[in-house]
């Protein structure tokens, strides 16, 4: 049986020219792992219509599996986010110029969401494919956490069946052509989250190894 996976990247945001979770989205559903059906949907980085458009994108394909991809510049590997909290609270402007601080994502939802990818898993599925992962305890407070929330909330409330989550991946090399901060190749990233697809489509039962951190 193929496995419907919906997938997502943002659009560039702060000034940037790309986005690399855009771009591995589009490189993982013209090539998607054996047994499941890949569609790749860019989101916009804008409070709200990120999740209007997430919301149009499951109606549209009716996905089993919900896989959202954002930029972490500065992180030095592909994280899967454990968690995502019911709080805006953005540093910079989004592209529409919005700026919430200490606003809920969900008015009344809950303080927070755990992820329901086999978050652990996910993580061992993109080292065996020779992919630096690490498990991500926070997910920020800009856009990306906002559509974290945002996912988890509406599998909670209206698709309980359909699981999903978030990754962060770092800025791709031609963004920081000075080398001055950690980069990842945008087709080492699509090789890793086409690894964490398959593992989270056949994984029910998560791996009970440790992947925390002390701050």
């Amino acid at each position: 049986m193929t496995v419907r996976v919906l997938l997502t990247g943002f659009e560039p945001f702060g000034g940037e020219s790309v986005n690399p979770s855009w771009q591995a989205a589009e490189l993982v559903a013209a090539e998607p792992p054996a047994g499941i059906a890949v569609t790749a949907v860019q989101l916009p980085c804008v409070f709200g219509e990120s999740l209007t458009a997430l919301r149009a994108a499951v109606d549209e394909v009716r996905p089993d599996l919900v896989v959202c991809l954002g930029q972490a510049g500065g992180r030095n590997g592909v994280t899967v986010e454990r968690v995502a909290i019911n709080v805006d609270d953005a540093r910079i402007p989004d592209n529409a110029g919005a700026r919430p601080i200490d606003a809920p994502v969900v008015p009344g939802g809950p303080a927070a969401y755990f992820s329901s990818l086999p978050v652990k898993a996910c993580v061992a599925a993109l080292r065996s494919a020779g992919v630096p992962g690490a498990v991500s305890n926070t997910a920020g407070t800009f856009v990306c956490n906002h559509v974290a929330y945002g996912l988890a909330h509406l599998l909670a409330t209206e698709l309980p069946g359909v699981r999903g989550g978030f990754v962060h991946v770092p800025w791709a090399p031609e963004q920081v052509p000075d080398g001055s901060a950690a980069t990842l190749p945008v087709e080492t990233v699509a090789r890793g989250i086409a690894a964490l697809l398959a593992a989270a489509a056949v994984t029910d039962d998560d791996l009970h190894v440790s992947e925390g951190a002390t701050h």
